[in-house]
Formats: structure tokens, sequence, C-alpha cells
């Protein structure tokens, strides 16, 4: 029996921008998928071109996938120092720069700058701003949530994600990387509680339930088909990383892992399982 309560899923990509390969994936997963809403990287080495195909596209939401790890920033090293090296790259660990983020006065203040840097960048591009969240989910340290609390009024920052899913369903589905997703839970858990108490006193809303963390990487057809029957919340992000392979290009994954999550993203069966369940496809625009 279809279930008649109104349900919707908002299907992510994240890392658009990042190179060919991946606006290639997200693309296709768009026009011929259950894709519907992505987040770009502003200072990717494809962003440009991400950003065309956007325009060209408005059933794509669009949001900002804030860097501020494993990547480049946009304002001069030389007005970052604290938070990049003199080419311009972050730290490559998110425990590093987590802890530089919050004990470190001068590297709190260059963040600010850089979170409002790639908003304007965001802004200057013309999309309308579906949603915000960040690589390696670091945009839910403390710090950074908050100065993205404070810059959603200018910016017009409706929504941000916060990572929500359920450990033992996760684990029920899959068990490898037990370790990790035990640790992840918790730390995220405990952000998650921190996350939702900000936004909601800012009134800016969140998803019930965000999947993608604990099975970063492989969010197969398998694992999607398993996990869409078991969701009990309305209101859900599943966010991926589908990707391309082109020659010369970096790997923003596990080789052949984009391909795996493009694949889920094009299933037919993922699509039914989703409306056998109740679910509308849907963005966060379209939800406003």
């Amino acid at each position: 029996m279809t279930n008649t309560k109104s349900r919707f899923a908002i299907i992510n990509a994240d890392d658009f921008g990042f190179s060919a390969g991946v606006n290639q994936a997200i693309i296709q997963a768009h026009e011929q998928g259950v894709l519907t809403s992505t987040s770009l990287m502003v200072t990717g080495d494809a962003a440009a071109d991400a950003i065309a195909w956007a325009r060209d596209r408005p059933s794509l939401a669009v949001g900002l996938h804030l860097v501020l790890v494993c990547g480049r920033s946009v304002l001069p090293p030389s007005q970052i120092p604290h938070l990049v090296d003199s080419q311009g790259n972050f730290s490559h660990s998110p425990l590093v720069a987590g802890l530089r983020y919050q004990f470190h006065p001068a590297a709190r203040e260059e963040l600010r700058q850089e979170i409002r840097a790639q908003l304007e960048k965001f802004r200057q591009s013309g999309l309308p701003l579906s949603h915000v969240d960040g690589h390696l989910h670091l945009h839910v340290h403390p710090v950074i949530l908050r100065i993205l609390v404070e810059l959603a009024p200018e910016f017009n920052i409706q929504v941000i994600r916060l990572p929500s899913e359920e450990l033992q369903m996760s684990l029920k589905l899959d068990r490898s990387a037990l370790l990790t997703k035990l640790v992840w839970s918790g730390v995220f858990g405990r952000l998650r509680s921190y996350g939702e108490s900000l936004l909601t006193a800012h009134g800016i809303k969140f998803a019930q339930r965000v999947y993608g963390l604990l099975q970063t990487g492989n969010m197969n057809e398998e694992y999607l088909l398993g996990l869409l029957p078991q969701i009990q919340a309305d209101l859900v992000e599943i966010y991926s990383h589908p990707a391309l392979v082109k020659p010369g290009e970096p790997l923003n994954g596990l080789p052949g892992a984009g391909e795996v999550e493009l694949a889920a993203l094009l299933s037919e069966q993922v699509r039914q399982v989703l409306s056998v369940n109740g679910f509308e496809l849907t963005n966060y625009h379209q939800l406003e």
C-alpha cells in the first residue's frame, strides 16, 4: 500500500565544480535520474562550468559547499595566513583545521572573512542560494556554524545541512568501517544537537534526517534500496558524490566510487522505491 502522507526527499550531490567529470555526472543524474539538488565548490577547478550548467537548468537547486579543509580559498594567502599555505590551500586534516578554528583567535577572524568571501563569490554567480553545507562537514563545527548564522540575513541563508542518521539502521545495511561509523555517529550526533538549537533559535531550516555521512563514498544502489523503506522521517536529504573519471583529472573520492554512486542515482529501482514509500522528489527552493 502506498503511503498517503506528504513525504519529501531531497537528493543532493556534493562537490559540484570540483572537476568536469563531477559536473557531468551531476548533470546526468539530474536530467536522467533522481537528483534534485547540488552543492557548489566556488573555488573548484570547474566551478565556472558548473555555474554555466546550472544557469541553464533552473530545476537543479544549487547551494554552497563551503570549503575550509582539503581545498583552496577564495581570499589570497596574504590575507588569511593562519588558514592556508602560500598556495592558498587549506589543511588536509579536518582535525587539525577544526582545532585551529576553535583555539586560534587570528584564525577565527580570518575564517569569518573567508566564509563571507565564499558566500559573496556564490552570490556573484547569480544563482539563488538553496542551502549551505560543507566539505567534510566542517561547517557544523560550532565556530563555523555560528559565523554562518551571523551571515545568514545578509546572504539569505535559509537552510543549513545538519547530518543526522540512525547508526543501527546504517549498520544493519553495511557493517564495513565499523569503528569510523561509531566515532562519526557520536561526534556528529553531538554537533547535530548543538546545531538544531542554534538554527532553530535563528529561524534557519534543516532536514529531519540527512543520510550519506556514515556511508560516504559508497552510497550505492543496494544501500539506497535497503535504506529508503526504513526511513521514518517525512523530510529527508540524501547526498552522495557522483563522478565520471576523466583522464588527467583528480578524483574526489576512492577510485570507482563516483561511478557507483552515479549508477545509484540513475537507478530506476531507486526511483520506484522512493515512490512506493511515498516520497516526492523535491529541493529546498520548491519547499519554500
